[in-house]
């Protein structure tokens, strides 16, 4: 499911207007191995991102998601950091900046495959051997694999 219809509904009254999102990014680890998916929208290589429905807890909007997008089960095992992303445009003119929540994430099962139109490829890659990305993405990779226990936050000491 590309976009989720509550953001759907809301564009229909205000255009391309910027929104205010909270978002998740899925970092599933299996062995050696991260689970990532290339995006079908601007074609960079990225673990599992999403959108959280209202009402929805984080972590469960990032089983979701892996689940939506890559046919895999997976589950949360902390949250490692969480962020606000730079405002984003859409390819089709939406605006957005999204409170990014990543949760470290274990496999259950499942072999990963392009699940629904969002992706045009699934695979597991090597902690070592990354595809090239986008570094807001490798950051987020990092902090899931940070083996403090700790979330990390972004702090400005802005008042």
């Amino acid at each position: 499911m590309p976009t989720p219809q509550f953001i759907v509904d809301l564009r229909a009254h205000i255009g391309h207007d910027p929104l205010w999102l909270i978002g998740v990014t899925a970092v599933v680890i299996r062995g050696e191995e991260v689970l990532l998916v290339e995006r079908a929208d601007n074609g960079i290589w990225a673990p599992v991102t999403g959108i959280v429905d209202p009402g929805e807890e984080p972590a469960d909007a990032a089983v979701r998601e892996v689940a939506e997008e890559t046919g895999v089960t997976a589950v949360p095992q902390r949250l490692a950091w969480v962020h606000v992303t730079e405002p984003v445009t859409h390819a089709n003119g939406d605006r957005a900046q999204y409170l990014d929540h990543v949760f470290a994430m274990s496999w259950v099962a499942g072999e990963p495959y392009p699940a629904d139109d969002e992706s045009t490829a699934a695979r597991w890659c090597p902690l070592g051997g990354l595809p090239d990305m986008p570094e807001r993405m490798r950051r987020r990779i990092t902090a899931a694999l940070d083996s403090g226990t700790a979330t990390r936050f972004e702090w400005t000491g802005r008042r």
